[in-house]
């Protein structure tokens, strides 16, 4: 099995997600703050770059939603500091 630099960005990906969700629960983030959201996107798209070229449909749809989900909070964070 060789480590390609897709599976570099995917792992980075999950590794913003994974972070911004035990920042979450231990209190360090705010569930509405533009950092919370556009790192779970960030994520999102990483992961799903790294899908192209390792293709799984279950995967690539959890990751629009997940992506999706964090542009509308990311939107409403917006919103909030206009």
């Amino acid at each position: 099995m060789s480590y390609s630099v897709y599976d570099l960005l995917g792992n980075i990906g999950v590794f913003l997600i994974v972070a911004m969700y035990l920042a979450l629960h231990t209190d360090r983030i705010a569930s509405d703050s533009v950092t919370f959201s556009l790192l779970n996107a960030l994520g999102a798209v990483l992961i799903l770059i790294s899908l192209s070229v390792n293709f799984n449909l279950s995967s690539v749809i959890i990751e629009f939603f997940w992506l999706g989900i964090s542009l509308y909070g990311l939107y409403k964070s917006l919103l909030r500091k206009a």
